[in-house]
């Protein structure tokens, strides 16, 4: 059979493509894997505050408002509504999103 021009593999259009996702998958890993070292930093840190915390109060050295407690920590995680935009601006771009995403699980299975 003859060749059939309509079926080649149009490479200028690709190569970009590839190029994003390449990028957007090890950029994703390296931030997942760091998010993650990070976040296990935190938790310890947190985890000590909240048991010398419990501590202090169980020895009656000080006594914990913990309506107060529960309103601050809402507060805190109302704050991080705006970041929602950033996600969904990185993921509306799909191949560079893509990669970022599984790159980023990468980076959170590595570590």
């Amino acid at each position: 059979m003859g060749e059939n021009s309509s079926m080649e593999i149009p490479w200028e259009l690709l190569t970009p493509v590839a190029g994003e996702i390449g990028i957007g998958a090890i950029g994703g890993f390296l931030v997942g894997y760091a998010l993650k070292k990070v976040a296990k930093i935190l938790a310890v840190i947190l985890g000590l505050g909240f048991l010398v915390l419990q501590y202090l109060a169980y020895k009656g050295i000080i006594v914990i408002n913990y309506e107060a407690l529960q309103d601050w920590v809402l507060h805190l995680l109302g704050m991080t509504e705006g970041t929602q935009s950033v996600v969904v601006d990185v993921l509306s771009h799909v191949p560079f999103g893509a990669s970022f995403a599984f790159g980023l699980y990468m980076g959170f299975k590595k570590a």
